[in-house]
């Protein structure tokens, strides 16, 4: 037998495990908490401070039914001793577990002042109950027993509450009401719950409570039953190429729902597999606790190996391989880039471009580099060392391709310079990684051969200016306007011609390139900008194909004295009653100063009435001021001749006529005069038109009050045909509205006394229908007096009532009424022998009591004889 044993603490409680078994146990209470334990007469066990019983040797009870064990626990301060019997059977020659007991707390002996004895209750702490998970035992599966020392004196029921029990999930843990015995009803799961928290009670059996309740707390013992899982099925990492040994890569995590506190979920790391095994097979490890990895090998080279793939396995009860389970997932570890290799040019390389030529790709440079292509280690940079002084050529890169494209920037001239060699260097967006050094091959040279083209001929200055008088008569010679062949090593012939000459003033010799007028110039001309007039000539030489070029003259014309003033503003207003300020007027001059202002203003001397009416006074060499002689002046239009003399070296002068409208004024100043509507915009024919949309307006205004005038006469025809009130067609007529009583309602009686008194306009008259007879109103209908109480009301109805049966006019009536033929047979009377009567008695009313109780009350109100 192995070591197995119960504990006891203090007296409180005892707990033994298996192959101990359990048949007998009492206690006696023993009054405090220091107890002292020992075993009874057996050389077979022993017990430790701790009250734990252990066995001393190997046990056989195969002979033997039970074994007996008596411990003996005393209180060292009362010296009251308390026992315990133990009793272990056999069991197929081996023991088996047996259910341990808890006690409710003990109660110790309290002596009062009085000399009586009160008992109070221990209080301890009951230790957890360990229950392991996935149990395959036979359910209900006993766990302990719970049991009061009262239950020597009555009978007791035991229960348990909490989660688990009798709280969701529920069912999990059930007690015996009788025995105490706590049983687990099915297999735990420590990974869905992993303690249970219930609370023990004992009653009597009218359910006073005899103990208090006690906690239980059961764990739930962590199997093994749960695989390792990663994170990811496959994890991606990176480290650079050249990395030294010890380098950080990546972390590769795996979890176990197993309680980590135990071996079941404390995880190792290794690696299973590495592929490919190129340059070691153990290029990386693992670290087995945390799964990072690590280089810990030199030779990473992605231009050899561009990734790793690693099998990781985790395995948990430490890494066991024996008794833990275990899991893989894959890792890839990408080699990535480093500039290591410098581009290399293939070969040196030829071009050809001709002569000034610009933006043309001479020749495409290519070099190879065994980076990762697409990336700064691959991307090259061409640099021109040697070759290029003046800057004709730059080297861009193909992004795509990374070729360099040498191309022209410049125009080369190939009468100056023929060929180039160039020195080109190509290099990386970034720098080499230190250790590595530049290769020979990143240089290479090129060789360029200009081509000789046919040029155009260039005018020399280009453009030209010359300056000249305006009014230069037509065929006089102003320069020579000729072009250069550049082209030296050929013969060539120029010939000239005119490209652009918007006012059509020169021509130009085709052979010498002599320029003259074919008309006069003219400054003022509106093809002349800031006095200068510019004239386009080509000039085209003899070569295969032929080549042509343009030059500018750019001629300024100096002013001369060629054009006459005139008064500014040509028309202007003026009121019948001017006032004393008068008009200003000034003159226009197209030539420049001096050949323009100051001018001189005088008024014509005829007709003779213009300075017997007005006068002009000079208010400075601009301006002029007009001004009536007399006070008043008829409205019109009035032509006033002012001659005009400019300040040139031989002055010109000019009578222009300035037209004066007079009109009347407002108090403004402003003429009102129809004229004055017509000058600011409106026309004949637009006024025109304003009235006759002003007519149609009124018309269509006209002819809708005609119409509707018409519709009003209509419809009171309508009205006067059939009044509304007595057309009963489509109307809605409503009944049982009897109101009140006489004595409920406030009626006017006097309109039943004297009918003749109504207002005749309050009554309402239609057309009548066919079948009608004509109103008569000379037949008498008794009048009631309108004293206060003028008589029975009775007898004045019944007077009333004769009167109507003998007036013909009355209706009803008979007469000839036309409806729809319907058949014949019917068992209805004819309406037309109803009349008014002053007597029911020929009635008879007694069919009415066979139509129902609603009915009976009116058969005996009509056919009930004297009743």
């Amino acid at each position: 037998m192995s070591r197995e044993g119960k504990e006891v603490r203090g007296g409180d409680q005892h707990r033994l495990g298996h192959p101990l078994s359990v048949s007998t146990v009492s206690f006696e209470d023993c009054g405090h908490k220091t107890v002292w334990f020992k075993v009874g007469e057996s050389s077979d066990f022993r017990v430790s401070e701790e009250g734990v019983v252990y066995t001393l040797r190997h046990l056989s009870l195969v002979e033997q039914n039970t074994a007996s064990l008596m411990v003996y626990a005393q209180d060292l301060l009362s010296k009251q001793t308390c026992l315990l019997s133990l009793q272990v059977k056999p069991n197929n020659t081996t023991l088996t577990q047996q259910v341990p007991v808890i006690l409710f707390p003990w109660r110790s002996p309290v002596v009062r002042g009085d000399g009586t004895v009160r008992r109070v209750k221990r209080d301890w702490v009951i230790p957890p109950i360990n229950v392991p998970e996935n149990s395959r035992g036979q359910f209900p599966e006993d766990l302990v027993r719970i049991r009061s020392d009262r239950d020597k004196n009555r009978m007791l029921r035991y229960s348990v509450t909490g989660p688990g029990a009798d709280q969701p999930p529920t069912g999990i843990f059930i007690i015996n009401p009788i025995s105490g015995q706590l049983s687990v009803t099915k297999p735990l799961d420590r990974e869905h719950i992993s303690n249970f928290h219930l609370r023990a009670h004992a009653v009597d059996l009218n359910g006073n409570q005899v103990e208090n309740p006690i906690d239980i707390v059961i764990n739930v013992i962590d199997q093994n039953d749960n695989r390792p899982e990663f994170t990811h099925t496959t994890f991606n990492g990176s480290v650079p190429e050249g990395s030294k040994p010890g380098s950080f890569v990546m972390t590769v995590t795996a979890v176990d729902k197993d309680d980590p506190k135990t071996a079941n979920g404390m995880l190792r790391y290794k690696i299973l597999s590495q592929n490919p095994q190129s340059p070691s097979s153990n290029m990386f490890t693992i670290n087995n606790r945390t799964g990072d990895i690590i280089t810990v090998a030199a030779g990473l080279d992605r231009e050899k190996v561009t990734q790793y793939t690693l099998i990781i396995q985790a395995t948990d009860m430490e890494g066991t391989p024996t008794y833990g389970l275990s899991n893989t997932a894959t890792t890839v570890i990408r080699i990535s880039d480093i500039n290591d290799n410098p581009p290399e040019f293939t070969t040196d390389f030829f071009g050809e471009v001709h002569e000034n030529r610009v933006n043309v790709i001479v020749s495409n440079l290519t070099v190879t580099d065994k980076d990762q292509p697409h990336t700064p280690s691959w991307s090259a940079v061409y640099r021109i060392i040697d070759g290029d002084s003046t800057g004709r050529f730059s080297v861009p890169t193909d992004p795509s391709t990374n070729e360099g494209l040498l191309t022209v920037v410049k125009p080369i001239d190939f009468e100056l310079t023929r060929t180039f060699t160039l020195t080109v260097e190509a290099e990386n967006e970034v720098s080499l990684v230190q250790g590595i050094p530049p290769h020979r091959q990143s240089t290479a040279t090129v060789s360029i051969q200009i081509l000789d083209t046919n040029e155009s001929p260039e005018f020399s200055p280009n453009p030209k200016s010359i300056k000249l008088e305006e009014g230069l008569p037509a065929g006089s010679l102003l320069t020579t306007f000729t072009a250069q062949e550049p082209d030296h090593f050929k013969y060539q012939i120029v010939r000239y011609s005119k490209l652009y000459d918007p006012a059509n003033w020169l021509e130009i010799d085709p052979v010498s390139g002599r320029i003259s007028t074919i008309a006069v110039l003219d400054r003022e001309s509106p093809y002349v900008k800031n006095n200068q007039y510019n004239v386009t000539f080509m000039a085209s030489d003899s070569g295969v194909p032929p080549a042509s070029g343009t030059g500018t003259l750019q001629i300024y014309l100096l002013d001369i004295n060629d054009n006459a003033p005139h008064v500014l503003p040509s028309e202007v207003e003026m009121c019948e009653r001017p006032d004393r300020t008068g008009i200003n007027i000034t003159a226009n001059d197209p030539d420049l100063n001096p050949n323009a202002g100051p001018f001189a203003f005088e008024l014509a001397g005829r007709p003779s009435d213009v300075r017997r009416n007005w006068t002009l006074s000079r208010l400075n060499g601009e301006y002029a001021q007009l001004q009536l002689r007399i006070g008043f002046l008829t409205s019109g239009f009035y032509e006033i001749p002012v001659m005009i003399t400019d300040s040139g070296n031989l002055p010109m002068s000019n009578t222009s006529h300035l037209r004066v409208k007079v009109c009347q004024c407002d108090h403004h100043g402003d003429c009102v005069d129809m004229e004055r509507i017509i000058a600011a915009g409106l026309g004949t024919g637009a006024i025109i038109a304003i009235l006759i949309c002003i007519i149609i307006l009124l018309v269509l205004v006209l002819l809708f009050v005609m119409w509707m005038k018409r519709r009003d006469k209509e419809r009171q025809a309508k009205q006067l045909l059939i009044d509304p009130e007595d057309d009963v067609r489509d109307n809605i007529l409503k009944y049982d509205e009897e109101g009140g009583g006489e004595e409920d309602q406030d009626y006017d009686l006097s309109q039943l006394q004297q009918p003749d008194a109504l207002d005749p306009d309050c009554v309402k008259v239609g057309i009548r229908r066919l079948d009608e007879r004509p109103l008569h109103f000379d037949h008498q209908y008794p009048v009631r007096s309108a004293a206060p109480h003028p008589g029975d009301i009775g007898d004045f109805i019944h007077e009333g009532l004769k009167a109507a049966d003998n007036d013909p006019t009355a209706p009803p009536y008979d007469s000839l009424l036309v409806f729809d033929y319907e058949g014949s047979g019917s068992t209805a009377g004819s309406l037309s022998s109803l009349h008014s009567s002053s007597s029911c008695g020929d009635q008879d009313y007694d069919y009415l009591g066979d139509w129902g109780p609603r009915f009976r009350k009116l058969a005996d109100l009509y056919g009930g004889g004297e009743d």
